[in-house]
């Protein structure tokens, strides 16, 4: 399928790397943004070879906010529906079964900033920017920001981000918790691509696993989510298993063979 707004490539380490492209508005996100990333999600979720997905932008920003240019003559109908495709969209992104690295080139604002928040965590040029600056339109976050921010940085600190529609730069984003690593702008590539390549050198179905039951601990009790934790860390044991094949590798000094 050929896509308008996203590039996508694969690697032979199963590394798939997304580029929003469409760099002249900024990488702004519109209806054809969520129809082409629903599309590359239907054929990446059945994949068994993909084993990290990296999402990133062209030119100068990672996605600089949602269109407006679509939105302005939106009724309230329409504008939840807008809101609501982009949530479903996203939500997508955060239970996709490999893990999502968002590599912010620039400006992650708005629709920006929430899109990298649905990926599992977040690398950062030294040039990246963020913040959900909505209030100023006398609007608020569309795609699930108020709630993805709160729960990454704390209340208090995402209140006042989103009150203030205060734009912080890369290194007071770390100190927040919001991204978890910054590097210079040349490096940024390099060193997501390097840590994609560690993760997949990992056991494929432990890597899976250990993000599904994160996610899904998180939204249920302890207890609920330790058992959950047992009954997932039984499955990889036995004649034939990940689990078995990574525990003799270990003690024979050897690589894992992953199949």
């Amino acid at each position: 399928m050929t896509y308008q707004i996203l590039k996508t490539q694969i690697s032979e380490e199963g590394i798939a790397w997304l580029t929003i492209n469409r760099p002249q508005a900024l990488n702004a996100l519109n209806t054809a943004f969520f129809d082409e990333m629903n599309a590359v999600l239907d054929e990446l979720y059945p994949n068994p070879s993909i084993k990290v997905l990296v999402i990133t932008g062209e030119g100068k920003a990672f996605v600089a906010g949602a269109d407006i240019a679509e939105m302005v003559n939106k009724d309230q109908s329409e504008g939840q529906a807008f809101s609501e495709y982009g949530q479903q969209t996203f939500d997508r992104i955060e239970r996709a079964p490999f893990p999502v690295i968002a590599a912010i080139n620039g400006f992650a604002l708005g629709g920006g900033c929430e899109l990298a928040m649905s990926c599992d965590f977040r690398i950062a040029s030294s040039k990246a920017k963020f913040g959900q600056p909505e209030v100023n339109l006398g609007l608020i976050p569309g795609y699930a920001g108020t709630q993805r921010l709160s729960r990454l940085i704390g209340m208090a600190d995402a209140l006042y981000l989103l009150t203030t529609a205060e734009i912080i730069d890369a290194q007071e984003a770390l100190r927040l918790k919001l991204v978890q690593k910054v590097v210079e702008p040349e490096n940024l590539e390099s060193e997501v691509r390097k840590i994609a390549l560690s993760i997949a050198s990992k056991g494929p179905n432990a890597v899976r696993k250990v993000k599904s039951v994160t996610r899904k601990g998180f939204q249920i009790s302890f207890a609920q989510g330790s058992l959950l934790e047992a009954e997932q860390f039984g499955t990889l044991f036995g004649p034939g298993s990940e689990g078995e094949e990574g525990m003799k590798a270990f003690l024979e000094k050897r690589t894992p063979n992953w199949k």
